[in-house]
């Protein structure tokens, strides 16, 4: 579901500026106001200071004040939202507060949004990545997934938001970072709605389908080829083919390709695609399954990344692939202790079926070393132990690449995406060691160090290429907001990670 609001951006003076909703800003802990909050206040006769104040507002960040003007101004009601902590103020910041104020300002009706472009040139804030981040707040902090209800009235977006400078010299860079805001916004979009669409409706070939359409509207910029069960089997693909056994709907692999036409380098975007876990014969709980409908986010936010490239124009080749399937309970359900070859001709003992991630990406990953790509990313929702060791808001990424990691790792700074290195330990490679296959695929260490040793068993699948694997298995589904912008529900998490990635390369 895009969000379509009219953003635009010009100079002017915001106290002599009429709108339904003028929003400001402070930092934590002031006491004197700087900047466009001081002139507004000033055109006030100091009543915002002495209101503030007096009503005990702090600016911490996620925290708003809200007060008519009694045509003081011209603007009908002013907002002021906190910006937190000074010494902590970046574009997360920025994208909270933006969040706030696009919902306060549903909340009454507004519609016309008059807003300070927030802490442009502070902190060493360009301006474009300012106002990037702020649409990129307003957009997914309104965000609602509401394909399922029976009244799917939500309440309304304003008409109009309007960010408004006094610096002429900045209002292009400002009318840039609104456009990149937008497409960030809707690629993220498009990865949270897959990922909230319940699994009955959202079977392997709904997920092929829905990005047949995806592909089909960027009008020929990115390539698709689409391979079914008789061509997989054909390929060779017996991990993805053996955990879709068990389930009546048919297996696929996915390949995304967009190509300019003077690509500096190649990268390859591999997604875990499972539509729904039940754990196969090693069953899930059932409070551990009910939302695994999540279990495709990681192809979710490939689908979304390669959605923005036409937009973003990058001149890097990028390679989106995912194999999608069912991991389901039935008379053909892969056994645990059964053997399976993967695309690569490694054998893959499976003794637990609930680990299947890993094995239908022993194939999607082998797929993608043919593509002789410079670097792999593969995105999954691969492990609890990642949860344990990390909470439900980081990414968990390995890598056996410093530079690769260094480049994520401050790619998901900018996106605001949190994400922590952990280690690929050699010496627990052994403990996946299998006594009748080449591998097995959970590790003798049972519950310890789980998220890494499936780390190392997908290590095996991308022979010497530059690879990162990003287990986004905490943050992929939100069992509670995280933040003023990724409420309950699936979160996109890592869509503007990979597009920050590809940016940064260009």
């Amino acid at each position: 579901m895009f969000i379509c609001m009219k953003f635009s951006v010009r100079k002017g003076d915001l106290s002599k500026e009429p709108c339904d909703l003028l929003v400001l800003n402070a930092f934590e802990g002031f006491k004197t106001f700087g900047g466009a909050t001081a002139s507004v206040d000033k055109a006030m006769g100091g009543l915002l200071l002495t209101l503030a104040q007096e009503e005990s507002f702090r600016a911490k960040a996620e925290t708003s004040f809200m007060l008519y003007t009694h045509g003081m101004i011209p603007a009908k009601r002013i907002l002021l939202v906190g910006l937190g902590k000074e010494k902590d103020f970046s574009e997360e910041s920025v994208r909270s507060a933006a969040a706030l104020s696009l919902q306060k300002a549903r909340s009454i009706g507004a519609k016309k949004v008059v807003s300070v472009v927030h802490g442009a040139g502070h902190g060493g804030l360009h301006p474009k990545q300012t106002a990037k981040a702020i649409i990129e707040g307003m957009m997914l902090g309104v965000y609602e997934f509401l394909r399922h209800k029976s009244s799917k009235i939500s309440k309304k977006n304003p008409d109009e938001i309007i960010l408004l400078t006094h610096n002429g010299q900045i209002t292009t860079q400002v009318l840039n970072g609104i456009k990149l805001g937008e497409i960030f916004a809707n690629a993220t979009i498009i990865a949270r709605d897959l990922v909230n669409e319940p699994a009955q409706t959202l079977r392997p070939i709904d997920l092929v389908n829905r990005t047949k359409a995806m592909v089909k509207a960027t009008e020929g910029k990115i390539q698709m080829r689409i391979y079914n069960k008789t061509q997989l089997e054909k390929m060779g693909a017996g991990g993805l083919l053996g955990i879709a056994q068990g389930s009546d709907h048919e297996p696929f692999l996915v390949h995304m390709i967009y190509k300019p036409s003077k690509a500096k380098k190649k990268y390859a975007f591999v997604g875990k695609a499972i539509t729904f876990d039940s754990g196969g014969l090693s069953l899930k709980p059932a409070e551990f399954m009910e939302n695994m409908k999540e279990d495709m986010a990681g192809a979710a936010s490939v689908i979304g990344a390669m959605s923005a490239l036409p937009l973003l124009a990058p001149s890097i080749e990028v390679h989106g692939i995912y194999g999608v399937c069912e991991n389901m309970v039935s008379g053909r359900s892969i056994r645990p202790g059964d053997v399976v070859v993967a695309m690569n001709k490694k054998t893959i003992e499976v003794t637990n079926t609930d680990a299947e991630g890993r094995v239908t990406l022993a194939d999607t990953l082998s797929y993608a070393v043919k593509q002789k790509p410079d670097m792999i990313i593969d995105l999954a929702t691969l492990t609890g132990a990642c949860m344990v060791a990390l909470g439900d808001e980081i990414i968990g990424m390995f890598s056996n690449d410093d530079k690769v990691a260094q480049n994520i790792l401050e790619a998901a700074k900018l996106a605001g995406e949190s994400c922590w290195r952990l280690p690929l330990v050699p010496q627990y490679r052994k403990t996946l060691e299998s006594k009748i296959a080449d591998l097995n695929n959970v590790s003798g260490l049972k519950r310890k160090g789980g998220a890494i040793t499936a780390a190392l068993f997908l290590e095996e699948f991308v022979a010497q290429t530059p690879w990162a694997h990003l287990d986004i298995a905490g943050p992929a589904f939100a069992e509670r907001p995280l933040n003023t912008y990724t409420p309950y529900g699936a979160s996109g998490f890592g869509v503007r990670t990979l597009l920050e990635l590809v940016r940064n390369a260009s």
